[in-house]
């Protein structure tokens, strides 16, 4: 009787003697496997194969792309910024700088201001080279800082001042510093190259810079073209701080990425004010005024060592990134080093620029230098895409 009310009914009596616990616990083991086999029932052989492959893969994918499905999906939290305002940019070499100040809206000076160009210095020597060359007619007192760190933290050789006999025609116009590193083990990077842009605030003084002397704010391979710098060392009333807009370039003059990098800027100096800075530091910015080329190396190893070692060193997510072979590759196809989506913040511009950036033949418009003395640089010129290894 008790037997048949426990089928039935699933109860089991409070009984102290131990037959009946064992009896009631094999029950209910037998309805709890028979509960599992209802439910596997359900499950089909290949939903059990789907379900074992499909979230593994997921895991990985996620694992090796979600770096990549981040900056596609960043138009979703991350609204576009405020747009510049652009100021039109006129310039012909037989239209007078009084004609050229007027079109701009500006006055012309009884003289022009004084100019200081101020950098920081990794191991970019062709970039540099190119860059005071293109700007030396116009500029004062070239200002160079160099750190024995990246701004990851590694050491790094003091690249500028073994290479500084290549540079004896800015010598009497040079003003350049050196700093230490503070060589401090898994800080962010932004900390050391602020700390870098500090430092240089301090040699500018060094240098004599005094109010309104204009200064350039920009990376050695963000290159204001050379009018652009004469424009506005001769013209009043120029806005006391203004981005440049420079035509972006990626491993070569072939790359044109776009015409939007603006980090460059041009400040009205101001004692006490005037800070140096690579950030976004005012509203209007001057239209087409010269060219950023950014990783344009001579050598892989040159690659190699930027990828590791810039602020943004956290993209080198994978070792393979950093096989020579590979990256030679990749500058060839002109694809992204670090395997990137576009950083855009609409879904139209990410989508407009995924993929390899389009081949330009073009060579119109460049650094003169750079043209002169074409076969030195060969490499940066349409066409040329293979590195050497040293």
């Amino acid at each position: 009787m008790w037997w048949m009310m426990n089928e039935g009914g699933g109860h089991c009596p409070k009984k102290s003697d131990d037959i009946y616990g064992d009896v009631c616990g094999q029950d209910l083991s037998r309805l709890s496997m028979s509960r599992i086999r209802c439910i596997l029932r359900g499950i089909d052989l290949r939903t059990c194969i789907l379900l074992f492959v499909l979230v593994p893969t997921c895991i990985f994918g996620i694992y090796i792309h979600g770096q990549k499905i981040s900056y596609f999906l960043r138009p979703l939290w991350e609204s576009p910024p405020k747009p510049f305002h652009d100021i039109p940019h006129y310039y012909h070499e037989n239209v007078s700088m009084e004609k050229l100040c007027k079109l701009h809206g500006w006055g012309i000076r009884e003289f022009p201001r004084r100019v200081y160009d101020a950098v920081l210095f990794s191991n970019e020597v062709d970039m540099l080279t190119i860059r005071w060359q293109e700007l030396y007619p116009y500029i004062t007192q070239f200002v160079l800082l160099e750190s024995n760190s990246t701004f990851s933290g590694i050491p790094k050789p003091m690249v500028f001042a073994s290479h500084q006999d290549q540079f004896k025609f800015v010598e009497p116009r040079l003003t350049y510093g050196t700093i230490g590193g503070r060589f401090k083990k898994g800080e962010n990077p932004f900390i050391e190259e602020a700390m870098q842009r500090v430092a240089l605030d301090q040699l500018l003084k060094i240098a004599g810079i005094t109010d309104d002397d204009l200064l350039i704010m920009s990376d050695v391979d963000e290159i204001p073209s050379a009018h652009t710098i004469n424009l506005l060392r001769w013209c009043d009333d120029i806005p006391q701080v203004l981005h440049l807009r420079l035509k972006n370039y990626l491993y070569s003059f072939e790359f044109l990425v776009d015409n939007n990098s603006w980090r460059a800027s041009i400040h009205r100096y101001q004692t006490g004010k005037t800070r140096y800075a690579h950030y976004r530091q005012a509203d209007e910015i001057l239209a087409d005024a010269g060219w950023h080329c950014s990783f344009c190396f001579r050598h892989i190893d040159e690659f190699l060592f930027k990828m590791k070692a810039y602020s943004h060193n956290d993209r080198v997510r994978f070792s393979h990134y950093l096989n020579p072979k590979r990256v030679q590759r990749v500058i060839c196809k002109g694809a992204d080093l670090f395997d990137m989506i576009p950083e855009e913040y609409t879904f139209k511009e990410i989508i407009r620029k995924m993929g390899p950036i389009p081949h330009s033949y073009s060579a119109v418009h460049l650094p003169s230098y750079l043209l002169e003395n074409a076969d030195k640089y060969k490499f940066l010129l349409p066409g040329n895409c293979l590195r050497e290894s040293g």
